[in-house]
């Protein structure tokens, strides 16, 4: 389990970064022993995985999600449990209810995917079939959204379809990934969903207000961040208290258990 200092120090860095470059900072946290080129090649879905297992171990099982009803924008809020989010490994891809047990993941007949080799991230290609075109593609990975981050919004879905595209043909002709048609494109999407159905984290939370269904799509690494980010200022205000009133260092006060820290706290009259 990462320290405080681990904690500390990955937020301080991520302050600045993009949203995809926070989840790989926290991805390195979650995967401590492995290179840089390991976590930018894992699929997303993957990397989502841990970055919930992460979760799980700083702040436990129980996690809270509002958001604002599309309908009527009252504001909403439920709680789900880690493990039942982690599920979605054997479930289909789509929009499961938090109310309900996961069902079974059904691959479609048009596509295959294998678990790579042994230390390697990542599914074997995909080869999709409609009509007469024939795609080979890979789901997509942190890489590829550190790619998307760095373009024009309009333009992020074109730069992952041309990374993940690894050959397309239409009755033998190449064809390259930015002149696919849009039913091929949306034919892809759905391809990679499949094989990486955590990439999709989706809750169908019920308006008590108008009736009405929202779809909440949990991003884990977003999600962890905000989180850090609150403990991360919490525990330098802590940091602030107690350094004034007994003179102690950040390291010193850091070492000291969350028991022992908030007794002290409250010993200074600030808790």
């Amino acid at each position: 389990m990462p320290d405080a200092t681990d904690l500390l120090a990955t937020w301080e860095a991520g302050i600045a970064a993009s949203g995809a470059q926070r989840a790989l900072l926290l991805h390195a946290l979650a995967r401590p022993a492995e290179e840089a080129e390991w976590l930018l090649a894992v699929p997303v879905g993957e990397r989502d995985a841990d970055l919930l297992a992460l979760r799980r171990t700083l702040f436990g099982e129980r996690a809270n999600v509002r958001l604002a009803c599309a309908e009527c924008a009252e504001d909403l809020e439920f709680d789900f449990a880690i493990r039942d989010a982690l599920r979605t490994a054997e479930q289909e891809a789509g929009h499961p209810a938090i109310t309900q047990p996961p069902g079974d993941h059904q691959p479609s007949s048009d596509t295959s995917a294998d678990t790579a080799p042994d230390g390697q991230p990542g599914t074997a290609p995909i080869q999709l079939t409609k009509g007469l075109w024939t795609v080979l593609l890979r789901p997509p990975t942190s890489a590829d959204l550190l790619a998307a981050a760095g373009v024009p919004a309009g333009r992020a879905r074109a730069v992952v379809l041309t990374r993940c595209v690894l050959e397309a043909s239409n009755g033998g002709r190449r064809v390259a990934a930015a002149d696919l048609p849009p039913a091929v494109q949306e034919r892809i999407a759905e391809a990679a969903a499949a094989a990486d159905p955590r990439a999709d984290i989706t809750f169908d939370v019920p308006c008590p207000s108008c009736g009405q269904h929202a779809k909440a799509l949990l991003d884990p690494g977003a999600f962890l961040w905000e989180e850090l980010d609150a403990w991360a200022r919490g525990m330098l205000l802590d940091v602030h208290l107690l350094a004034a009133a007994y003179g102690w260092s950040e390291p010193e006060v850091l070492a000291l258990s969350p028991l022992r820290r908030r007794r002290y706290l409250e010993l200074s009259g600030h808790a």
